[in-house]
């Protein structure tokens, strides 16, 4: 996860917040499992109340699952999805979902990037920056704490984001093992979607 060096701290417009908002718990979600706390907050919030479409029935699907979770067993399946004893079933790094000659220089263009931006890497962090959670969050600092334009946006969102967050999602929903995650994934893919279709309004 990283943190931001500054912040401007003028209002954001109401949607611009929700999209922060849903931009920071995707990357909470797959840094880590929720845990009851997290639970309970998601049960609650209200969101695309009265709304159809496929984004506001994978969160109702994500939602419902939250009220009957067990933490213990999303740590379970959090770990042997994401993190293993040996090697995990599904890698976080989005670095690993771009195309072969795109590969090196994936984490390299975005760690320039965040340098640019002035956002580091916690300390305590151990993940490189492409992690999917970390990358999820830098976004959720453009848009929420640097409050960056909406052109500055697409082009961080277009060339580190979409595409192999996508692609990671879609190998989450493919595994077995995947049963809340797969529902994070499926609200994930949705998000995206609907982030995409508005910047190509830009």
């Amino acid at each position: 996860m990283s943190e931001p060096a500054e912040a401007k701290g003028a209002a954001l417009a109401p949607e611009d917040e929700a999209r922060a908002g849903f931009y920071g718990l995707i990357a909470r979600l797959f840094y880590a499992h929720p845990d009851q706390q997290l639970l309970g907050q998601l049960v609650h919030i209200q969101a695309f109340e009265g709304q159809d479409g496929p984004l506001a029935a994978a969160w109702r699907n994500l939602v419902a699952a939250c009220g009957s979770a067990f933490p213990v067993m999303l740590e379970n399946e959090h770990t042997q999805l994401f993190i293993g004893t040996g090697r995990s079933l599904i890698t976080p790094y989005l670095s690993h979902y771009t195309p072969l000659v795109a590969k090196e220089r994936h984490l390299v263009d975005l760690r320039g990037q965040l340098i640019a931006w002035g956002i580091a890497r916690k300390e305590r962090a151990h993940e490189p920056e492409d992690h999917v959670a970390g990358v999820f969050e830098a976004m959720r600092i453009a848009i929420a704490v640097q409050q960056r334009s909406a052109e500055e946006q697409k082009a961080f969102f277009d060339r580190f984001l979409y595409a192999p967050a996508l692609e990671f999602c879609n190998a989450v929903t493919a595994s077995e093992k995947a049963v809340f995650y797969r529902l994070v994934a499926e609200f994930t893919r949705q998000f995206l979607a609907i982030e995409r279709a508005a910047f190509e309004m830009l």
